[in-house]
This record gives C-alpha cells, sequence and structure tokens, in this order.
C-alpha cells in the first residue's frame, strides 16, 4: 500500500535534527555542513516538508532561497535515504512547484550533480549560454 503523503511549508513542523544528518551524511553537496549553518540556511529561506501522513514522520525535504518577485534557487532537496524510490521527490518537487508557480517568477535555478532527469520532468533546462554566468566563493567554502 503506498504511503499518504502530507506536505507543509511551516518551518516549524521541521525535524531539524533529522534534516541535518540527511543533509550533512548523505548528501555530495552538503557533507559535513554544521548544525548551525543548517539552521541558519532554514531560517533564511522557505522549507518544504513531505511528512508520512500516517505517523507523521518527515520523509524529504527542500529548501527555496528567494525575493518571491522574479528568483528563486531551490536545493537541499532530499529524501529520507531509507524511503528511497516511493516517488516521494517526485511529489515533494510537485509541491515545491505548486507553491513557487503563482508567484510568477522570472527563473528559478538549481544546481544537480545526478538528478538531472528529475528536473528535466519538471521543465528545468540546462543554462543557455553557461559562459554569461558567474559564481564567487565566499570565505567560508566549506559551509
Amino acid at each position: 500500500m503506498p504511503l499518504e503523503l502530507d506536505f507543509s511549508t511551516d518551518p516549524e513542523r521541521l525535524d531539524r535534527t533529522l534534516v541535518h544528518a540527511w543533509l550533512s551524511e548523505h548528501a555530495y553537496w552538503a557533507k559535513g555542513r554544521p548544525r548551525a549553518t543548517q539552521d541558519a540556511a532554514i531560517d533564511g529561506s522557505m522549507n518544504f516538508g513531505v511528512y508520512d501522513r500516517a505517523s507523521g514522520r518527515q520523509l524529504g525535504y527542500a529548501r527555496v532561497v528567494t525575493d518571491g518577485v522574479t528568483f528563486a534557487w531551490l536545493c537541499d532537496v532530499i529524501v529520507d535515504p531509507g524511503s528511497r524510490g516511493a516517488r516521494i521527490g517526485v511529489s515533494l518537487m510537485e509541491f515545491v512547484l505548486a507553491t513557487l508557480d503563482p508567484l510568477g517568477l522570472k527563473r528559478v535555478l538549481l544546481i544537480t550533480g545526478d538528478a538531472h532527469g528529475l528536473y528535466e520532468r519538471f521543465g528545468f533546462e540546462r543554462i543557455d549560454r553557461p559562459e554569461d554566468w558567474m559564481s564567487r566563493v565566499g570565505p567560508n567554502p566549506t559551509v
């Protein structure tokens, strides 16, 4: 029987300890991220949680940094390692985009090293003219 899922943007509902463990232990882009850094990122972002409706247990997380008008950066998308393969990531992405789309944002960006196929299902494409894009690594690149 498939899981019944519940979705929330309420940061108070997040299991911050669990989210930090997923990211700092299982996410190639956030391995070793300090808990204080993760908590600050949560506090400064829109947060999306997906939960097992029956138990209330958190099954996934995504974070969006946005001005709410023109731009958003989708990041820290992760599903509980023991719950992967049950379309939880797909459902989480549907919820995230259903929340963002009404804002009418000009652009939503993300970076992925291994999930291009997932994001392409939702209309993400490789960046046109990547030579125009620039990045600046800050003074503390390990967080």
